[in-house]
């Protein structure tokens, strides 16, 4: 009878999750108490730093939402950091944890316009090379004005209307219908399975070239990512003064970063360079044109209203009448009142893509809070206090951008640019010395973080959307199709900032 009880008590902990990563689970909760009292607080917070990292590269085998909870409720209970820590760090975020609840939420009511958009150019540019410019660039200029987070929802929520289509045929199912499951390929044709495995690797790579142009339009502005406004707030730039401050560094980085997306496509290094079957273009045309015959004048005027929803929401970002998810809500209202959707059940489904993430990330700040009470960073960054002036902004990147790729690059900026303001009020640096450095913790946040999935939520949310497991986009894949981007980056970027700033 304990036996049994034994094993059900097995069964249910993480559920279908591989045996090996439920014994290393419970083996990272026993050990850390044991590090706490034999290493101490500073040791086992650099150790829980990496078992979080570890739930996330193991995002495929188990959503890392309940492994990383628990190793967050254990350092609670230990005392690496209180319930008052985790609260106040996601309070300091409530921007991110809204924009993440309704702003996500919004796109996918945008997702019919935006999938006839985005079918209309894939079946219409031909060349990858060019297809992959367009998605890299057009994803750089948007999260200049709009949000990473909000344009890789866009992303996502394309590229998930892709895959659905194609799968859907391949599986012998009718493209109206949604009688197949896109995780499984039980039902795919065997002579359909090249092709579904090619067309993964093919949105796999526009997804990468997204993300990373997300990160090389995002250091350009203030409204860019999160942390660019807590830096212009501390440094009192506005938005076209932050621009300009950046631009030495963010220009040539933007022109090596399109660079690295033909030398990618042309060399098919890294996962890159897969086209698009010649199969499946034949069937997303074929869709395209008969949901244009078939298209009602109701589902016209429903276009129409998230067109004109579309360009309201480009301006309210860019001018930042409101904070994103304030917009994010408005955008929920709008669309769904003018286009009749109005029962509970049918507003419900817009949010299971955002919410189980927006608990990750509050689980993340967690972890951030732990690195924030044990001062895990103090040492890199007394370290660089410690070097001669004009080594200190290629330091201060480079610093950044790796403590960035493992931690939160909101929290290393707000950090960062705390230490050096109060070095600024003590007389210890110039206002000259403090704009560089200020440059320096922008840049080295936004874009050697690309390393990781941890350093760019725009990653982390791509990593464990429901699109992944369907285009098998793994953490180690991600890390290494984003391991060209960081040298690239990283490399332009440093002497970028050592020889015009």
């Amino acid at each position: 009878m304990s036996t049994s009880i034994m094993n059900s008590a097995v069964d249910n902990f993480l559920g279908i999750a591989p045996l090996w990563y439920k014994k290393t689970i419970i083996a990272f909760l026993i050990l850390n108490p044991l590090a706490l009292i034999a290493l101490g607080p500073f040791v086992t917070g650099w150790l829980l730093i990496a078992e979080f990292i570890f739930t996330l590269a193991m995002a495929l085998k188990c959503y890392p939402l309940q492994p990383g909870g628990l190793l967050a409720i254990e350092a609670v209970i230990i005392g690496m950091t209180s319930a008052e820590a985790v609260f106040n760090e996601a309070l300091a975020n409530i921007e991110v944890i809204f924009l993440l609840m309704f702003m996500v939420a919004g796109i996918f009511f945008m997702k019919d316009l935006l999938l006839f958009v985005f079918t209309k150019i894939l079946v219409n540019v031909r060349s990858k090379i060019a297809l992959s410019l367009l998605f890299s660039l057009v994803a750089a200029v948007l999260s200049a004005f709009l949000d990473a987070l909000t344009v890789t929802a866009v992303l996502i929520t394309v590229s998930v209307g892709f895959y659905n289509i194609y799968h859907r045929v391949a599986s012998g199912a009718q493209v109206q219908h949604h009688d197949s499951d896109p995780n499984s390929d039980d039902y795919v044709h065997e002579y359909h399975r090249e092709d579904l495995d090619k067309f993964r690797t093919f949105l796999r790579s526009l997804l990468m070239h997204g993300a990373v142009g997300t990160a090389l339009g995002g250091v350009c502005t203030l409204v860019g990512e999160p942390q660019n406004l807590v830096i212009a707030k501390v440094a009192g730039w506005d938005f076209i003064e932050f621009y300009l401050r950046m631009a030495p560094v963010t220009m040539p980085t933007l022109v090596a970063g399109l660079c690295t997306v033909v030398v990618l496509e042309k060399t098919g290094w890294f996962g890159y360079g897969g086209d698009i079957p010649e199969g499946v273009r034949i069937i997303l045309e074929d869709t395209d044109k008969e949901n244009s015959e078939q298209r009602t004048m109701k589902e016209k005027c429903q276009l129409g209203v998230q067109a004109m929803v579309a360009v309201f929401l480009i301006f309210a970002l860019a001018f930042h009448i409101a904070e994103v998810g304030i917009i994010g809500l408005t955008i929920i209202v709008l669309l769904t009142a003018f286009n009749g959707i109005i029962e509970e059940h049918q507003i419900g489904h817009s949010f299971e893509e955002g919410l189980p993430f927006t608990a990750l990330l509050v689980v993340f700040f967690a972890i951030v809070a732990v690195i924030h009470e044990q001062h895990l960073f103090s040492p890199v960054i007394n370290y660089v206090f410690t070097l001669e002036l004009s080594d200190q902004p290629g330091i201060f990147f480079m610093a950044n951008g790796l403590l960035s790729a493992i931690s939160d690059n909101v929290f290393v900026a707000t950090v960062y640019i705390s230490e050096i303001k109060a070095a600024l009020e003590s007389g210890a640096i110039t206002r000259e010395h403090f704009d560089k450095l200020a440059i320096a913790i922008n840049t080295g946040t936004n874009l050697p973080s690309v390393a990781t999935p941890n350093g760019q939520a725009a990653f982390l949310f791509l990593l464990t959307s429901a699109l992944a497991p369907l285009i098998r986009l793994s953490y180690m894949r991600m890390v290494i199709m984003a391991l060209p981007y960081t040298i690239v980056l990283s490399i332009v970027g440093y002497f970028s900032l050592i020889s015009f700033i």
